[in-house]
């Protein structure tokens, strides 16, 4: 939709309105938009070929890493007043100013979603989506109120060249109104709502839309329930509205007022409608193995108290469950920021074994070669300045190569945001890291973006970097990320499989092991990062950056397997301190383990 300003009295008049709504408005929660993001029509174009699903994985990717116009950004007031209960109450949400769209503020595409992946974006954003009522209430006290632009129906509809079709007629009236509506001038009648409504725990899985007015009002789609949440045509749009509303000058959770059983007339005319997340989840299934999975979304902190600890277990995907691990608060607000490590699961392991207990005869045998569980709770002794939560992530068939090979890397980031999202009111510092396939993960989440986003702050490979690929530019984004901020770091641990035996024969290459692959990284990143090496008891350490920049590898004259050891004997502890202060204190990589008092049951 290229909105070019006629002229210089456009471009001033939309810096004095987004400069006086700075002060008094909220604002979506997104990085800046990245100098190498798309434009709307680029987007399009490159996406117009995928299926609904590979595309919303792509435009969710695309939001959340900030490829969103500067005007859509900052939200505006709608102001509402109603007497409840005989006391007169006013209340204010802010909403964005026009529909979710990817791109720039002169070439940017209006996008449908489906409520799932809406939901996920609202998450992320510190946002949710509207009711019915509050759709109205926009529609009423917007400055600029657009025809509706139908396109006469047919299969083609709920694709994404039909998408642009409609973009440009939209584009067309937006350009018209440009001299009197700048660009961030509240616009509404363009696009159907998707909307919250009780109507959905009725009828689940099902996509609730609404809307869609005509210039005096009155809308031409009313509230309808008839298509299945996977359905996402041209004529919808996604209106996020902030979660911290004013009512009567104060603070006031939106989800709160929805839910409440008086005061939700101010936002429902259907009655109380419950959390978001509840009313946007798939229905429960089971996996192949028969067990059951939890409907996709956030989940709920459930004590630990023996651990010290609290946990909460959802799904980002129903092959995608994930277990989020932090330290019992004291205190419902935690002051300080978030160490969040990011830790794909390797190839064969569960949740459960990652994380290992008390090592009993019988047990199964993985339950005792990682024990990230201990190791992480070493690691919060350590770290005083920020609390340390850890994230398995755990995939279908217990092999992050497979899945990937089978959905694509592109979804990953927003796996991420939305771990992130779990954490709404705290700055957050992220540490990817995984173990054998999990690395996996992380080259699939450098592949789906152009650069390495500046909330990511270590980035450590356990024995895990077989995909490492500079052809795939892997050595380009570490450098640039490595170049951006002097707090970030990188680590690698590997060994010599490349000559270990199995059976007495020879299991990888030399070149296709994480020997081979460590030596090519660190090969290209030495093009452009000078290197210091030394050998110590047949450990290899290349260091770089002042430490920032670790490689370990381990040689191996007795051709052992050392695969699980290397996590196993204080790797994992060890890839977290690489280049800090605490480096090398009170344990030892390879040595014995440091962490058998913290293994808990």
């Amino acid at each position: 939709m290229p909105v070019c300003p006629a002229n210089r009295f456009v471009a001033c008049a939309l810096a004095v309105l987004t400069s006086a709504l700075t002060a008094v408005g909220q604002t979506l929660r997104l990085p800046p938009r990245p100098a190498d993001a798309p434009t709307g029509r680029a987007f399009a174009e490159s996406a117009k070929a995928l299926d609904r699903e590979a595309r919303e994985q792509r435009i969710v990717a695309d939001v959340l890493r900030g490829n969103v116009p500067d005007f859509l950004r900052q939200l505006l007031p709608v102001t509402m007043a109603k007497t409840v209960g005989g006391v007169r109450h006013r209340l204010t949400v802010f909403v964005t100013p026009d529909y979710l769209a990817v791109g720039s503020n002169e070439d940017y595409l209006l996008t449908p979603l489906t409520p799932a992946a809406a939901q996920r974006i609202a998450d992320a954003t510190d946002c949710t989506l509207p009711t019915p009522r509050l759709v109205d209430a926009i529609h009423a006290i917007a400055a600029l109120r657009l025809a509706p632009q139908p396109i006469p129906p047919s299969k083609e509809m709920v694709t994404l060249p039909v998408f642009m079709r409609h973009n440009e007629l939209v584009g067309e009236q937006r350009k018209a109104a440009l001299v009197v509506h700048p660009l961030g001038t509240l616009v509404a009648g363009h696009k159907k709502d998707l909307v919250l409504t009780p109507q959905l725990i009725a009828k689940p899985g099902k996509v609730a839309i609404y809307g869609w007015h005509r210039t005096n009002g009155v809308p031409i789609q009313p509230l309808y329930l008839g298509h299945a949440d996977s359905w996402v045509d041209y004529s919808h749009g996604v209106r996020l509205i902030h979660r911290t509303a004013k009512l009567d000058g104060e603070d006031k959770a939106v989800a709160e007022l929805l839910a409440d059983a008086q005061l939700h007339v101010m936002l429902s005319d259907e009655g109380p409608v419950p959390r978001a997340g509840d009313l946007q989840s798939p229905p429960i299934s089971s996996d192949a193995s028969g067990r059951s999975l939890q409907a996709v979304g956030t989940g709920v902190w459930q004590p630990k108290p023996s651990a010290g600890e609290q946990e909460m277990e959802f799904r980002l995907a129903p092959d995608v469950r994930v277990l989020l691990n932090a330290p019992l608060m004291k205190s419902p607000v935690n002051p300080k920021p978030v160490h969040l490590i990011v830790y794909a699961l390797p190839n064969g392991n569960t949740i459960e074994q990652t994380i290992g207990k008390p090592f009993r005869p019988g047990d199964d045998w993985h339950f005792n070669i990682q024990h990230i569980g201990a190791q992480t709770r070493w690691l919060r002794g350590n770290e005083t300045n920020a609390t340390l939560v850890i994230a398995y992530l755990e995939a279908a068939g217990l092999s992050w190569p497979a899945w990937k090979r089978q959905h694509g890397p592109d979804q990953l980031p927003g796996y991420v945001e939305r771990l992130v999202a779990v954490f709404p009111n705290q700055p957050v510092t992220l540490t990817l890291t995984g173990h054998s396939g999990g690395g996996s993960f992380i080259f699939g989440y450098l592949d789906a973006q152009e650069r390495i986003p500046a909330s990511v702050g270590r980035i450590a490979f356990l024995d895990s970097n077989y995909g490492y690929d500079s052809a795939k530019r892997h050595a380009e984004k570490l450098l640039a990320w490595l170049q951006d901020s002097p707090r970030n770091h990188l680590c690698v641990l590997a060994y010599q499989d490349s000559n270990a035996l199995l059976n007495g024969k020879t299991f990888v290459s030399e070149a296709g092991g994480t020997w081979g692959r460590s030596q090519a990284m660190k090969a290209d990143l030495a093009k452009s990062l000078p290197f210091e090496s030394a050998t110590k008891d047949g450990l290899q350490t290349h260091t770089a950056l002042a430490g920032r920049v670790k490689f370990l590898l381990k040689e191996n004259p007795e051709r052992k397997i050392l695969h699980t050891v290397q996590v196993e004997r204080n790797g994992f502890i060890h890839s977290i301190l690489t280049g800090t202060p605490a480096e090398g204190h009170d344990y030892e990589y390879l040595g014995e383990r440091a962490y058998d008092g913290f293994i808990q049951p």
